[in-house]
């Protein structure tokens, strides 16, 4: 490999010692707070898509810069966290909190563009990123989630805008359903009348059966 390609490729995927599980779904869906369950069940590293040093950079991003900045950002963190998922794999499981398919889809939704373009200037980077073993799609009603974002404490502009935004929530659903079609990983998880303890189980259990099957993590 040339001087100039070899900087950029990603590190080894061996001495991997657990699954890679990726949490999906729009603002409030409960994410934030099954990604700490099942980091304790599974004694697992837990991520967040925009770790150190991109935290905290996210409002002024989507404030100040246009759409196409706006994607350099959310990719380069995504690229930065696949290091860190890599890192983290070699001492045991990593539970992430948003990946490639919230990148996608939030970014189309937020902006108005074509979920379709917004894959075209992701591929060419889809080699680098850690691929990963199960991700779950959370989805839930409008009464649902409404609740859910009263009770919460961090409440954010990405949390208000679901519902104050004309279309916001829409889009996103929409969006996140056609990545789902397409993420060989995808396992979709309704998490109505069910408790962050329930879904974790559910989780648990499926990460139990791929184990047992050959080949897998």
């Amino acid at each position: 490999m040339s001087a100039l390609l070899s900087p950029y490729t990603p590190g080894t995927d061996e001495g991997r010692l657990g699954p890679f599980v990726v949490l999906e779904g729009v603002s409030g869906v409960g994410k934030s707070t099954l990604a700490r369950l099942l980091a304790e069940r599974l004694d697992a590293t837990e991520i967040h898509t925009l770790t150190d040093p991109h935290t905290g950079w996210s409002d002024t991003v989507n404030r100040e810069l246009r759409p196409l900045p706006q994607f350099a950002f959310y990719l380069s963190g995504l690229l930065h966290v696949s290091d860190v998922v890599r890192q983290h794999l070699c001492a045991g499981p990593v539970v992430a909190d948003r990946y490639v398919s919230s990148v996608m889809a939030c970014h189309a939704a937020v902006n108005q563009v074509g979920l379709d373009r917004v894959r075209e200037l992701i591929a060419p980077f889809l080699p680098y990123l850690v691929a990963p073993d199960a991700t779950f799609y959370l989805i839930s009603s409008d009464s649902s989630l409404k609740q859910r974002m009263s009770s919460k404490t961090d409440v954010r502009r990405d949390d208000t805008d679901l519902f104050d935004v004309p279309g916001r929530l829409v889009r996103l659903r929409e969006n996140f359903q056609s990545v789902a079609e397409t993420d060989l990983s995808m396992v979709m998880l309704p998490t109505d009348g069910r408790s962050p303890d329930d879904l974790a189980d559910i989780i648990v259990k499926h990460l139990e059966g791929r184990r047992a099957q050959p080949d897998r993590y």
